[in-house]
């Protein structure tokens, strides 16, 4: 068939990108930026330019699974028979123990039509307010913030407003990370405008902190008592517009009092920063012209996530800095479609159009409008109550779709352990890797990026549509689609005797019976419609019937949709994150993003090409920490915490203060045994409900396990990583990443305390294929150590070294240069398992910095060392041309390399 184009946007964070999509009209072939799309015009990140290679067969879900207990196996299903057991299921457990003992687990990642659809069939049906997202792990607090101080959950801002402002404020967000398109936006606006001043605020030293020039790297969960140390400076200074407090505001004096004790030197010591960064930071702040702030995660995911966005907003409101271009408070969605499920009414404490479910007033709007008697009036279930109340046996059946709980929700064992006592678990999903998979009873196969219809709003409140390229594999189906059969089931046995509310043939037909629920309130976009976006593209909310285009900034006319019509001061006091450092757990553990790879992996997991920046967990420690644990980098490490332990290896990394530790919070029991969730806190905001995944205590203790193991194939990856980690599940230690770009292959790092039974390593070898063929093979049994290297045409393409694994990094090297030389054999055949020379000397110079150009870090110095400067670098390797992840990286070895050396006299 023809190569074929078609816009679309990308499926990863809420910047929300345009793509075009290469295929042929079975196969997606490539993806590019779309010039058109006003989000990005035309640029994608490291993740987003490589979506095409994430489309993996092997880790689809491709055909209804089965399984009629616990006990058994999953077997493969069709569609009707699939769904008519769970609509028996559940209207059993509803007939037997009433609506509330069933719940729906849902994604941000899913299209505004699949969210609806949930929302009616959890509502108007079942009769139940037991529907969530995961989006109460991401961007709760946000919706509490806004709120509760401007009266609606609604970012007031536009992307363009980055290029505007005169001081723009990041807190608690790697943007260079995990917004990098954004970010790029801001770096190329700062060029321009070398005046605009950018604070950030973050515990760590990251990417982000090299456009800075202020960073406040404050001790982690303090915000709440820097904001109000800098309100106290604006009020005391006067750097605050009292015409815009006294014409639209209320609340000030109460704050006011309470700020007063927010002395600089009370807040520089409970945020370890200086008082002359305070002081700076509220000079910034309250005398630019634009003021623009910019959070995240390390604002929201916090037992005080509402407290810190309502103190941030309180500064927005003092200074009169809203509702202006460049100015106001802008919150970074962490989910394409977060934004879509908040509109949709996606949390348990939500109804559809911005309304409250605990409002009477708002339940019977819904209700008649979608012709049901009442909606429910029980408090629906956040998150975190949702799996306790499956482990204490109140919950008895859970719809999950589109995330991944057995990786994301924080308390990995109490969550593993609700899911395997559940009675009934549905899950409605397009991979069957993930890790929540193996506890369901009922696997649905979803349609993914590239192979279905709808629409998402990203940050700025933009609707793009969402078209599908490609038809879905095997007997995979759009979300709304499944839950709409589900739904016209479970009528039947609910409602049998009226008429359906679940007549929908095409998305199309959800979002404009959806759209008519938003009509006359704040996020008013009756005027949309799919056909409307395709004809004049993505537009900005509100846009009533009747608009031509969709509508920038909110609150220019200082109106704000409160009950007085005023915006509101919020005074809450400081208060320390849930879990302290102590004796027992010395360290303050911190998560966090990686640069190529996004959420839980269940995705950016399939391609490759996506590890090569950085290829497994690795603990940060700073060098002050090392030392006084006695550790060396790559060493192995316990890291315990209250509920549970990991084992990792550490590095170095002065970024991070000495008290603290990083880990990347993508590692899940997939890749990393036990997953990072393992040790972080449930604990949550009580008003967002938010848990604190970001701030949890730990300790280390030096991992004695002296055997070790390393393997890789190359091949069929997923095949192999499912059977290889089931065969790898006794050591104590177990690391899955993927490696190469042309030629992708598995890596696996193990550990031990002893040599595991010989058969384990035959069976290891045998999926290795190390059994037989052209296989070179040394085995001592007496130290208990091995290796195996398969050679093919010349080539590498399986290692598995035992015992011990010094000439890992050499090996590596030799099969990602296609080559297998004569020193290969010398070393096989030696008593120790060494390489040659120094060749296994650590790798780090080989990672990849630059991954749309595949350029390692050894090229880039050697460039450097060449005479190249940034632009001298891009201009001959390519690096940092394409979506510009990797430039603070390169900056940064350019200044190593400019530092002058040391002579001993």
């Amino acid at each position: 068939m023809s190569r074929q184009i078609t816009a679309s946007t990308c499926c990863y964070c809420g910047v929300g990108c345009g793509v075009l999509i290469e295929h042929d009209g079975e196969r997606i072939l490539g993806v590019s930026g779309d010039p058109a799309h006003p989000a990005n015009f035309g640029k994608l990140c490291s993740k987003g330019s490589t979506l095409h290679l994430t489309g993996d067969l092997n880790a689809r879900a491709l055909y209804p699974q089965l399984r009629l207990g616990k006990a058994l196996a999953r077997g493969r299903s069709d569609w009707d028979s699939a769904l008519d057991h769970a609509a028996n299921v559940f209207a059993a457990t509803i007939a037997e123990h009433g609506p509330d003992s069933v719940a729906f687990y849902i994604s941000g990642q899913l299209l505004t039509e699949d969210y609806y659809a949930f929302n009616k069939l959890a509502r108007a049906l079942v009769g139940t307010n037991n529907i969530d997202s995961n989006s109460r792990l991401c961007m709760s607090s946000a919706v509490v913030g806004y709120k509760r101080s401007l009266g609606a959950d609604a970012p007031p801002c536009s992307y363009e407003d980055l290029e505007l402002s005169d001081c723009v404020m990041i807190v608690g967000s790697n943007m260079a990370y995990a917004h990098p398109v954004l970010f790029r936006r801001l770096e190329e606006a700062k060029a321009r405008r070398p005046q605009m001043k950018v604070i950030v605020i973050d515990p760590r030293r990251t990417d982000t902190c090299d456009l800075a020039d202020l960073h406040l790297a404050i001790l982690p969960g303090t915000d709440v008592a820097l904001f109000h140390g800098i309100l106290h400076l604006l009020l005391w200074e006067d750097w605050v517009d009292r015409d815009f407090i006294q014409a639209h505001t209320q609340g000030l004096p109460e704050l006011k009092s309470l700020v007063r004790d927010y002395t600089p030197q009370m807040v520089s010591q409970l945020c370890g920063i200086s008082v002359e960064q305070l002081q700076q930071c509220a000079e910034w702040v309250g005398t630019s012209p634009s003021f623009l702030s910019l959070w995240c995660m390390g604002l929201n995911q916090s037992t005080a996530g509402s407290a810190k966005n309502s103190a941030l907003i309180n500064l927005h409101l003092a200074t009169g800095q809203i509702g202006r271009p460049g100015s106001g408070p802008f919150s970074l969605t962490g989910q394409p479609n977060a934004m879509g499920g908040r509109e949709t009414g996606s949390l348990s404490n939500l109804l559809p159009g911005h309304r409250d479910a605990a409002n009477a007033e708002h339940r019977a709007e819904v209700a008649a409008y979608w012709g049901v008697e009442q909606l429910p009036q029980n408090t629906g279930l956040s998150a975190i109550e949702l799996f306790e109340q499956m482990a204490s046996g109140k919950v008895k059946a859970v719809w999950i779709a589109c995330t991944n709980p057995a990786q994301s929700m924080p308390d990995q064992t109490a969550v593993r352990a609700a899911l395997q006592a559940c009675p009934f678990v549905v899950l409605q999903e397009a991979f069957h890797t993930t890790e929540t998979a193996a506890f369901a009873d009922l696997l649905l196969p979803a349609a993914s990026w590239g192979e279905k219809d709808g629409t998402v709003t990203n940050s700025e409140r933009r609707i793009s549509h969402v078209r599908k390229a490609i038809p879905a594999p095997g007997e995979a189906r759009s979300d709304w689609a499944i839950t709409v059969d589900f739904a016209q089931r479970l009528e039947k046995h609910l409602r049998p005797e009226h008429s359906s509310l679940f007549a929908f043939e095409t998305e199309a037909q959800v979002f404009d019976e959806y759209k008519h629920l938003t009509s006359g309130r704040d996020l008013d976009l009756s005027g949309i419609s799919h056909a409307v976006l395709d004809a004049i593209g993505p537009q900005q909310w509100p846009f009533p019937t009747g608009a031509r285009e969709g509508t920038a900034r909110l609150y220019l006319d200082r109106a704000f949709p409160t009950a007085t019509g005023r915006a509101q001061f919020v005074a809450e006091p400081y208060r320390a994150a849930k879990e302290q450092r102590d004796a027992r757990f010395p360290l303050t553990l911190i998560t966090g993003r990686l640069r190529d790879q996004w959420h839980g992996m269940s995705r950016t997991g399939t391609a490759a090409q996506l590890f090569g920046h950085v290829s497994e967990a690795v603990l940060s420690l700073h060098p002050d920490e090392l030392r006084r644990h006695r550790l060396q980098p790559g060493d192995l490490v316990s890291l315990k915490s209250r509920r549970g332990a990991v084992i990792v290896p550490v590095s170095s990394d002065d970024s991070v203060r000495p008290g603290q530790a990083f880990l990347p919070m993508h590692w899940g029991d997939r890749f990393l045994k036990g997953g990072v969730n393992t040790l972080t806190v449930p604990a949550f905001d009580p008003l967002s409900k938010q848990p604190e995944l970001k701030h949890s205590a730990v300790r280390l203790e030096p991992a004695q396990l002296p055997w070790h193991l390393f393997a890789l194939i190359e091949g069929d990856v997923q095949q192999n990583f499912e059977t290889l980690r089931q065969l790898c599940e006794t050591f104590s230690y177990v690391s899955f990443s993927l490696t190469g770009r042309e030629r992708p292959a598995l890596l696996i790092r193990a550990a031990s305390a002893s040599a595991p039974d010989p058969q384990l390593l035959r069976e290891i070898d045998q999926c290795l294929g190390l059994n037989e063929g052209p296989v070179l093979a040394y085995d001592d049994p007496r130290r208990a150590i091995g290796k195996r290297v398969r050679i093919e045409h010349g080539s590498i393409t399986a290692i598995r070294l035992a015992g011990e694994t010094l000439a890992r990094h050499w090996l590596q090297n030799l099969w990602q240069e296609g080559r297998a030389d004569e020193q290969l054999r010398r070393w096989l055949l030696a008593p120790l398992s060494a390489p040659p020379g120094n060749a296994n000397a650590p790798t780090a110079g080989n990672s990849i910095v630059c991954n749309c150009k595949n350029v390692s870090q050894s090229v880039i110095e050697a460039g450097i060392a060449q005479g190249l400067d940034l632009q001298g670098l891009k201009r001959s390797l390519g690096c940092g041309t394409q979506c510009g992840s990797c430039v603070p990286q390169i900056k940064r070895l350019l200044t190593a390399q400019a530092q002058p050396v040391a002579i001993n006299p």
